[in-house]
């Protein structure tokens, strides 16, 4: 456990060679927090993998907290990191929201970002906001839009960010679980080209009540980015890190323009459109595109300096 200040101590974990290519994971959400299966992408002989759970949620404590806890703050969590871990540059590995706060992270410290590796591009616009939570994605669930928005009078219904957090943040713990297992069952159902809906079990009470309050109060906050375009406007910051782009075409959570955009405004980047996908990081065609493109960092990383 790292401690962060602010009374928040962060989970960090290192696998691998202590002789490797550094590469630091930052997992999506907020409040996803990160998972052995997060290992797989890095050849252990070959890459030196640092995890972590960002504040507020995995096995860092405390739990489902929003104090303190910005995009501002995460930067620094992961600046923290690389010092008290001693590493100069690293590669720099997200998905989702992940992404967006990799993204974040390059522009504000452009000289310790080697490599970009992003997947299911998000960054944090209200357009991307309005897709999920406006009923973009819900025209092409229509049971599953309902199920989500009718917990909601239909006076609040106008804007789901607001009144899904007026209730996670009630002060009432039995309300706020119960939107808790919503609005993750929302998310959950639409991350894989295969879902079946809602009718798998819903996640563990603790990791959904952490991945829902932290969402929402990150959301409601435009993300903490400075503005609705701050990360494509800070791009110029970054313009010499290269980086690849892996997108699952039919991305129902990040669609497949955002990660387009982003790839077309960087001018370092490479873009891996995955034909048959959807978001989820357990994607099989996600998943082995990953792989080779970590493989394939794996040789060149003398190229990067590293």
């Amino acid at each position: 456990m790292l401690d962060v200040g602010h009374g928040h101590q962060v989970y960090v974990e290192q696998c691998g060679s202590p002789d490797g290519i550094p590469v630091v994971v930052l997992h999506g959400g907020p409040g996803g927090g990160c998972s052995p299966a997060m290992r797989r992408f890095f050849d252990p002989k070959a890459y030196r993998t640092i995890l972590f759970d960002q504040r507020g949620c995995g096995r860092s404590k405390p739990a489902a907290c929003i104090d303190h806890n910005t995009t501002q703050h995460l930067i620094a969590d992961i600046e923290l990191i690389r010092q008290t871990l001693g590493i100069q540059r690293w590669v720099v590995f997200g998905g989702s929201w992940g992404a967006t706060l990799a993204l974040a992270y390059a522009q504000a410290h452009p000289d310790r970002a080697a490599y970009l590796v992003l997947r299911g591009v998000f960054t944090g616009t209200k357009a991307e906001l309005d897709w999920f939570y406006g009923g973009g994605a819900g025209r092409f669930f229509p049971e599953l839009w309902a199920q989500f928005t009718r917990l909601v009078p239909e006076d609040e219904q106008h804007d789901l960010i607001e009144a899904y957090g007026k209730r996670l943040f009630s002060g009432d713990r039995q309300l706020e679980d119960r939107f808790a297992r919503s609005w993750t069952r929302w998310e959950n159902a639409l991350a894989s080209i295969e879902t079946r809906g809602l009718g798998s079990a819903d996640a563990p009470s603790t990791y959904a009540r952490a991945f829902a309050r932290l969402e929402n109060h990150y959301f409601r906050n435009g993300c903490f980015l400075g503005g609705d375009r701050a990360l494509m406007n800070g791009l110029e910051r970054m313009r010499h890190i290269p980086g690849t782009i892996v997108q699952g075409r039919y991305d129902m959570i990040c669609p497949p323009s955002t990660a387009w955009d982003l790839h077309a405004a960087w001018g370092m980047s490479r873009l891996e459109m995955v034909p048959v996908a959807g978001h989820a990081l357990s994607e099989p065609g996600i998943s082995a595109e990953l792989l080779r493109v970590m493989n394939h960092l794996r040789s060149d990383a003398h190229r990067l300096n590293l």
